[in-house]
C-alpha cells in the first residue's frame, strides 16, 4: 500500500494497535509502504494522545466502528483537539452517532460520550471519555420513515473567549430557526481554566430530532487562531442554523456525517435484510461502499427515491438495501 505519510496517520495507527492484540504493524524507511496485518479487537481500557493536526472526532469515528465487536467493553480516553473545523466533532458525533448505535441494539448505561476537557484547534489541550458495551450481534434495521422535525437543540461552546460569544451565537443562530419551528433550545457551554484546553475558539452544534426519532445534525467551528479570516460568532450562528437547514432538506434517517457508520452496521447485520433511507450520498459514504464491496462482498441495492409533487420532503433520497454478512463477535466472552 503505497502513501505518503503523515503524523495524524501515524497516531491513527498507533490507537488501533491499542485496541488489539497481536496487531503487526510495518513502516519502511522512507513512510511509504505501510505492511499491516490485523490482530484480534480486545478493547478494555485505552488512553491516547491524539494527533493535534485532526481532531478527536477523527480517531473517534474508527471506535465507533469497532468499539461493539472488542472482547471486553470499551473506555477510551483521548486527548487533543476536541473541535477543528476539518472533522466531525466529539459534540456532533455524541448527538447523531450515539442514538444511532442504539438503533442498532448497541445500548444500555456503557453507552457514552463525554467531553472532560476542550481543545480548540491548534494546541488542543482537550480529553473526551467514550464507553462502549459489547454485542454479539447487530440486529437487522428498517429505517425507512424519516418522520418530521419535532425539535431543535444545541450547544454553543466557547473557550478562552468572552463568555458573552455563546450568546452571540445563540441570538443569530435562533433569529433564523425560529421561523421553522418554536421548541428550540440552545445550550451555552464555556468551559474556563485547566478545561478550557490551551487555544481560544467557539463554535456550535445544532441537532434537529424528528418524531420517529431520527436525528440531523450540523456545527461549525471559529478559524483556529493564525489560520485565515477570524469569523464572528454571529456569521457562525448563522452559518449553522443554514446548514441544520440543508442538513433537513438532504433528509433521510441517517445524517451525511454517520451515512458510513449504519451502511457498515448494516453490512455486519444479522443475515437478514436491512433497509435505510438516506439522503443524497456524499462522497466519503460512496468511496466507503466500495470498500465494503472489496473487503465483505456486499453489494447494496440503490434505490432513488424522488419526492412527489405535492409533498414537501426535500431533496432527492437513496434506499439502500442489503443482506447482511450475519458476522458474529467471536471475542465476547461467555458469562
Amino acid at each position: 500500500m503505497c502513501l505518503c505519510w503523515s503524523d495524524f496517520e501515524a497516531s491513527f495507527i498507533r490507537l488501533l494497535d491499542k485496541v488489539t492484540n497481536g496487531t503487526r504493524i510495518e513502516i519502511n524507511q522512507t513512510g511509504t509502504v505501510l505492511f499491516y496485518q490485523p490482530g484480534l479487537l480486545y478493547g478494555g481500557s485505552v488512553e491516547h494522545e491524539c494527533n493535534v493536526q485532526r481532531s478527536i472526532g477523527y480517531y473517534l469515528e474508527a471506535l465507533l466502528m469497532l468499539a461493539p465487536f472488542v472482547k471486553s467493553p470499551l473506555r477510551a480516553v483521548l486527548k487533543g483537539v476536541t473541535n477543528d473545523p476539518t472533522d466531525p466533532s466529539v459534540d456532533l458525533l455524541k448527538v447523531t452517532a450515539i442514538p444511532l448505535m442504539k438503533k442498532f441494539g448497541i445500548d444500555g448505561d456503557g453507552l457514552e460520550i463525554k467531553v472532560l476537557k476542550r481543545g480548540m484547534a491548534p494546541a488542543g489541550g482537550g480529553e473526551v471519555l467514550f464507553t462502549c458495551p459489547v454485542r454479539r450481534s447487530m440486529k437487522p434495521v428498517q429505517l425507512t420513515e424519516p418522520g418530521k422535525i419535532k425539535r431543535i437543540r444545541g450547544t454553543a461552546f466557547s473557550v478562552r473567549v468572552s463568555p458573552q460569544m455563546s450568546n452571540r451565537i445563540v441570538d443569530s443562530a435562533r433569529s433564523i430557526l425560529n421561523k421553522f419551528i418554536p421548541d428550540i433550545y440552545i445550550y451555552t457551554d464555556h468551559m474556563k481554566g485547566a478545561s478550557s484546553g490551551k487555544s481560544p475558539g467557539f463554535g456550535l452544534t445544532l441537532v434537529a430530532e424528528t418524531v420517529n426519532g431520527t436525528f440531523l445534525g450540523a456545527e461549525v467551528v471559529s478559524t483556529p487562531q493564525g489560520q485565515g479570516d477570524p469569523v464572528l460568532p454571529e456569521d457562525l450562528g448563522r452559518n449553522c442554523a443554514k446548514l441544520l437547514l440543508e442538513e433537513v432538506y438532504r433528509g433521510g434517517c441517517v445524517d451525511s456525517t454517520n451515512q458510513s457508520l449504519a451502511l457498515l452496521y448494516m453490512t455486519l447485520g444479522q443475515q437478514d435484510v436491512s433497509k435505510s433511507l438516506l439522503g443524497p450520498l456524499s462522497p466519503y459514504t460512496i468511496e466507503f461502499l466500495r470498500h465494503i464491496r472489496d473487503f465483505f462482498q456486499i453489494m447494496f441495492k440503490i434505490e432513488q427515491q424522488k419526492p412527489g409533487e405535492d409533498e414537501q420532503k426535500g431533496g432527492e433520497k437513496v434506499l439502500m438495501t442489503c443482506v447482511g454478512a450475519g458476522y458474529s463477535n467471536i471475542s465476547k466472552t461467555i458469562k
